[in-house]
């Protein structure tokens, strides 16, 4: 059984895809940008601010399926330019407690953002439970 997962506390998808999508007790993101989903329109010019922006989005969707960043155990990250992935890794530290999830960083070209973050997550027994 598939369960499509969607919020408006995280940015809408722009194309045919779901934000999120429950299976199996697990919860498959997006990738995520650094949108504020009210208004659409990009937040911050840094890499810290971004990452922040695209860890809250992620959160909002994981939260809307029954998980949070606390159960994430992959993530993908790609980023515009890796030279800022100290920068990156300052703001994940903040977000994501111990034990960090396994996660790959990839340098891709990006439309316009610095950072965009999917990733895999288990699901609570009662959707929205901590």
């Amino acid at each position: 059984m598939v369960r499509q997962v969607q919020t408006d506390q995280a940015p809408a998808p722009a194309g045919a895809y779901s934000q999120a999508l429950v299976v199996h007790g697990m919860i498959y993101t997006a990738g995520m940008g650094p949108a504020d989903p009210t208004t659409g329109t990009l937040v911050g010019d840094d890499i810290e601010t971004q990452t922040t922006q695209v860890l809250r989005n992620l959160d909002a969707v994981l939260r809307a399926g029954g998980s949070s960043l606390a159960r994430v155990v992959k993530v993908t990250v790609h980023l515009a330019d890796l030279a800022d992935f100290a920068g990156f890794d300052r703001a994940y530290r903040r977000m994501m407690a111990e034990p960090y999830p396994v996660r790959t960083t990839v340098g891709s070209t990006l439309a316009g953002i610095l950072v965009e973050i999917d990733c895999v997550a288990t699901v609570d027994a009662v959707p929205g439970a901590r």
